[in-house]
């Protein structure tokens, strides 16, 4: 083979493997940094008509549930039927609103139900970039020492509730009872 139909071969080669590669990752299981390391410090205002506002410090003492969503972002529309059932399981859930307006914000939990024990607007999405959120929704558990033990990227629908979010939600707790008793 002539070296000059060589080189568009190797070429092809090699972007076919790493299209294969890329196409065989998992997006949801992209690992955090963030994983085993407490929670960003921060202060935010609730959205708008649905306080008390959230704070890093309201992550330290119990097991938790932080969602990520926003009013103009159509799979947390889906996935926030879901988190009203773990509210009803009194695991406390809060909500951390990006880059949203407060008015949509407001009038999106009013017209679907506020699940969250607490909101935090974060109206410029620097908070969020500080918990690694390049997009939503994104669903962090933090652990009652303030620390981030599993971050789940997309929508959460059954399976990954039933199968990995509420599973690490006990046994955290569990792990906290034992070493609380």
């Amino acid at each position: 083979m002539r070296p000059a139909l060589a080189v568009p071969l190797v070429v092809f080669v090699v972007v076919a493997i790493a299209l294969a590669v890329g196409l065989g990752l998992k997006p949801r299981e992209i690992p955090s940094a963030l994983i085993g390391k407490p929670v960003p410090t921060f202060a935010l205002e609730p959205v708008q008509d649905f306080g008390p506002g959230l704070s890093s410090e309201n992550l330290k003492g119990q097991v938790a549930i932080v969602n990520v969503f926003a009013s103009w972002c159509v799979p947390c529309r889906v996935e926030h039927g879901l988190w009203a059932e773990v509210a009803k399981l009194g695991i406390p859930i809060y909500g951390l609103n990006y880059k949203d307006t407060p008015k949509n914000a407001s009038a999106w939990l009013a017209q679907l139900g506020n699940p969250y024990s607490r909101t935090g607007a974060d109206l410029g999405g620097r908070v969020g970039i500080d918990w690694g959120v390049y997009g939503v929704p994104e669903t962090f558990v933090v652990d009652e020492h303030g620390m981030i033990q599993l971050k789940f990227i997309g929508p959460v629908d059954r399976a990954a509730l039933d199968n990995q979010i509420l599973p690490k939600v006990r046994e955290l707790q569990s792990k906290a009872a034992r070493a609380a008793g």
